[in-house]
């Protein structure tokens, strides 16, 4: 009885020193990141943005994001998750304070940008600060409670978000996230408890050949292709195109708009529980992982179709439905650990996180500027024919991709 009660004790050690502080950053990652989605029209309204200029200072997030990612697994392994983390956060603590006031597109932009880059390490940090102190058989618990924590962010990017912002505006709002992330960095400081860890063998240019290893291998550019595809297209229309198409072409009004967001976050939560299990079950059965995401991916195209045919009758499903299935992309990350050698994982999944976080610059920012050739409706919206048109590129490019994976296989090495 001792002996279980001591086991008991330690993880609920473990979940208070170790797990809440590294799912708050991650909570914080992800309220930062979809969070334009709501404050959009504030933004359009209040500095004269177009919509080019919205789809770039809104994925300047992402383009920061994606630069940090190579260095990122150096640091984690030679400083820890928790300095790691925990001085990151202050440049997103500072880039918040600058967004809060920015005064034109290249002040937002800026702070944007120092937001994307002091959140960048928040869910690879966590995911090793797990591995670290957790017992093996908790693990998969522990990552999956960490990226639930990250859709519990989403949901608050919403309908609270519209609400907190109808109340205090959203510069106010901003500092209040300054200062939220200000104590999360000295919680995850003075709280987490540091391994020891010797100084790491490897240095920048043993990192760099170990990436090239990664980058020839054909597994990997089967799957990089659809995932960075499918996932860039599904942050860049669920972190800021959403809420306008919402507006402008299903008619909500600003609350309605939120709301209808809130089920998408809801769907994103349910879809990284339930593809998680449903990709264990079909395991058992023999089947594997990759074909689970090509035919999950399948499904995300053609959910991205009724968005483009402009399907308005039920939004609250068809926002769910593509919430549920944005989060396919997570299984890949899988196919990678099955692929590459332990040393590698790592840097694997690291060297996909930035291609994930490029396309989703990309695409972000090229929606915007697709939309610009429209010219703006008199009540502020953007034409329908603009959202058509930048939707149906970016699922061209994710037909293209599927069909790569499909048939890369019959490539032979030389």
């Amino acid at each position: 009885m001792n002996i279980i009660k001591k086991k008991e004790q330690r993880l609920y050690w473990l979940v208070a020193r170790v797990f809440l502080p590294f799912a708050l950053g991650y909570f914080l990652s992800y309220l930062y990141r979809t969070v334009n989605a709501v404050i959009g029209p504030n933004l359009v309204e209040e500095l004269s943005i177009g919509a080019g200029g919205l789809g770039l200072l809104t994925s300047a997030y992402f383009i920061a994001f994606a630069a940090a990612q190579l260095p990122l697994g150096f640091f984690l392994d030679s400083r820890g998750p928790r300095r790691t983390v925990a001085v990151l956060l202050l440049v997103a603590a500072a880039g918040s304070l600058v967004f809060s006031q920015g005064q034109g597109l290249w002040g937002l932009v800026m702070g944007r940008a120092l937001i994307g880059l002091g959140v960048a390490a928040c869910l690879m940090a966590a995911f090793k600060a797990m591995g670290e102190w957790f017992p093996l058989e908790k693990l998969p618990m522990a990552n999956g409670f960490i990226m639930a924590s990250g859709g519990l962010g989403a949901i608050t990017a919403t309908a609270p978000t519209q609400y907190l912002v109808a109340d205090i505006g959203w510069r106010n709002g901003f500092l209040v996230l300054a200062l939220a992330t200000l104590f999360v960095s000295l919680v995850i400081w003075f709280c987490v408890p540091e391994k020891s860890r010797d100084n790491p063998s490897d240095n920048i240019t043993s990192q760099i050949r170990d990436l090239r290893k990664i980058y020839g291998r054909l597994m990997f550019w089967r799957l990089a292709p659809i995932t960075a595809l499918s996932q860039g297209t599904f942050l860049a229309i669920q972190t800021l195109w959403a809420g306008p198409w919402l507006r402008d072409l299903a008619k909500l009004a600003p609350d309605g708009v939120s709301i209808t967001l809130l089920f998408g976050a809801i769907g994103f939560v349910f879809g990284n529980v339930f593809i998680g299990v449903a990709a264990v079950w079909l395991a058992k059965k023999s089947i594997e992982p990759i074909i689970v995401v090509g035919t999950g991916m399948m499904f995300f195209i053609i959910v991205q179709f009724f968005v483009i045919i402009e399907w308005t009758s039920a939004p609250h499903i068809l926002w769910f439905i593509f919430g549920m299935l944005g989060s396919i992309g997570v299984l890949s990350f899988s196919v990678l650990s099955k692929e590459f050698d332990k040393q590698l994982i790592g840097r694997a999944t690291t060297g996909m996180n930035l291609l994930i976080f490029v396309a989703a610059f990309s695409i972000q920012w090229g929606i915007g500027e697709i939309i610009n050739f429209w010219p703006t409706r008199e009540n502020g919206g953007y034409d329908a024919a603009g959202y058509r048109y930048a939707f149906s590129a970016a699922l061209i490019l994710q037909v293209l991709a599927l069909f790569w994976m499909v048939f890369a296989k019959r490539i032979k090495r030389t």
